[in-house]
């Protein structure tokens, strides 16, 4: 292709191209399987097409949009076009200059949001927009703000959405189509027959792991008190049904509207109450039965501070409830004997026995919460040739029992970390959400799951981060008995419904705009 530069492309890279130039396209192909690149080829194509025009390549992070813009000036010719990034550090007057004179513009979402808001400059002459991590493309998102903007006022529209997975809901992927504009998707995933030959073997591996009869105890006592709960919220005509995570959530909210549409009977606020208990218990049950007892310890510490500080009665209450001073008094036994969840003894394994193997192996760990990030760190150090860092998001203050402290990383540290992790001084990250979409980070030997997720696209994001340039291994943690095996399975049934309900898209959009018609007509 011509002005490609150091790069060649690969024949289902020029397929989807062909698509792509024709018609708005949602790109769903796994990570590291190439979609800047075709973004990349997409941009020459229409500045070819459109002389003087300009690409906006959205990235919803800075360092991600940093990456983009990277890549691209790898690739293209010096003189082939004028580079800007633009983030929220750059003034709106200065944007507004470097937009006229820039040729390919890359930002985050909520910059270009707000110029175009403050109609700091139009969208007219854009020929190309770029939309990474388009699963984001739901509800507010700016992304949306910014489609809706460009297919209104452009001369010469066309959409390209990138993901590695949209999810497994028809709706999601029918709004984030929607909201794009999309007349095609093309995807591909690991068994695509002109992708594999691309790809380096993955091996995988599920762990199960016994929950301890200790742990169980204290699981059992908590139990009491969230059964009581759920026991109030049906007795009060509230909740009716299955009591879950998202069933409670969801009556919390319907609470909350309830009392601040002037609802305050003694039911409604009893009910809101018990609800709130109900969800604190349910998480504190999580992170005995997924996470560390560090991690659950940390959380009571944060209950009784809230307690201490009358932050709300149902808090006060809560703690001096027989059963929660009891899983108290257990879980504190168990820590100053040196018992911990099972995992975690597993993971250092599983750890300890790669570097042994092979010093130079790099590992990313993945875990859901910081607390549990720094508590796996720890262990992990304790070898010598373990070199763990923990990778998280940006600060968030935090108190824990008599400690205040920020936890987080800023951008440039979290930049920092991975130098050190691609130079090797670090050889182990153990991440949170963060380092689940986009990030530039260097071929992985091994990922770990400290706990399945039940979301397709976070599953499909962690999987794709080893297994790119040479053969990977994936290893998830799953406790026995516990929400990890219906997380696991939640997974791998949203995985295979998202390959399904794209295979029914793909073809149908025509069909789709007959009902978006159908619905705008009613509504009118």
């Amino acid at each position: 292709m011509d002005f490609l530069k150091d790069v060649s492309p690969r024949e289902y890279q020029e397929k989807i191209l062909e698509t792509c130039i024709k018609k708005n396209c949602l790109v769903v192909l796994p990570t590291g399987l190439g979609k800047t690149l075709i973004a990349l080829m997409l941009t020459i194509e229409r500045m070819k097409a459109f002389p003087g025009e300009k690409v906006v390549f959205l990235a919803p992070t800075k360092p991600l949009a940093e990456q983009h813009q990277v890549y691209f000036k790898k690739h293209l010719p010096e003189l082939f076009g004028e580079m800007q990034l633009f983030t929220g550090s750059v003034d709106a007057p200065t944007r507004k200059k470097l937009w006229q004179t820039s040729d390919i513009i890359f930002s985050t979402p909520q910059c270009v949001a707000n110029d175009i808001r403050n109609n700091l400059y139009d969208l007219n002459d854009v020929c190309l927009l770029i939309e990474d991590e388009a699963h984001r493309c739901v509800k507010n998102y700016d992304y949306n703000i910014i489609a809706k903007r460009y297919m209104e006022q452009s001369k010469n529209p066309r959409i390209i959405g990138l993901t590695a997975s949209p999810g497994s809901d028809f709706a999601k992927i029918k709004e984030i189509c929607k909201n794009l504009s999309i007349e095609e998707v093309e995807i591909r995933t690991r068994d695509s027959e002109d992708v594999k030959e691309y790809l380096q073997e993955l091996n995988f591996e599920a762990i199960k792991i016994d929950f301890p009869p200790e742990m169980l105890e204290i699981k059992l006592l908590l139990k009491k008190i969230y059964d009581k709960k759920v026991e109030e919220l049906k007795n009060r005509k509230l909740l009716w049904g299955v009591a879950n995570k998202k069933t409670l959530l969801e009556l919390q909210s319907k609470i909350i509207r309830m009392i601040t549409t002037g609802n305050k009977n003694f039911n409604v606020l009893a009910g809101a109450s018990s609800c709130a208990t109900a969800i604190k218990i349910q998480h504190a049950i999580e992170l005995l039965e997924t996470q560390t007892l560090y991690s659950l310890q940390q959380y009571f510490f944060n209950l009784f501070e809230q307690a201490k500080n009358n932050k709300s009665k149902a808090i006060q209450h809560l703690v001096k409830q027989e059963e929660f001073t009891k899983s108290y008094a257990l879980l504190n036994e168990l820590l100053s004997k040196n018992i911990e969840h099972p995992k975690l003894s597993k993971l250092k394994e599983i750890v300890d026995s790669a570097m042994e193997e092979n010093e130079k192996t790099k590992i990313l760990i993945f875990t859901q919460y910081r607390d549990t990030a720094a508590r796996i760190c720890k262990e992990l150090n304790s070898n010598k040739k373990v070199k763990a860092k923990v990778f998280v998001g940006q600060a968030k203050k935090t108190t824990r029992g008599k400690e205040k402290n920020e936890s987080g990383l800023s951008q440039k540290e979290q930049q920092s970390m991975i130098r050190e992790f691609s130079s090797g001084e670090v050889n182990s990250l153990v991440a949170t959400s963060i380092g689940e979409e986009g990030l530039d980070l260097p071929e992985i030997n091994i990922v770990i799951f400290y706990e399945p997720v039940p979301s397709a696209i976070r599953t499909i994001q962690r999987r794709g981060r080893t297994a790119r340039l040479a053969p990977g291994k994936l290893i998830i943690l799953i406790t026995k008995g516990t929400r990890d095996e219906i997380y696991y399975w939640t997974s791998f049934q949203k995985e295979k419904k998202m390959h399904k309900i794209i295979g029914e898209l793909k073809g149908n959009f025509e069909l789709i705009k007959k009902e978006e018609k159908s619905e705008k007509q009613k509504t009118l």
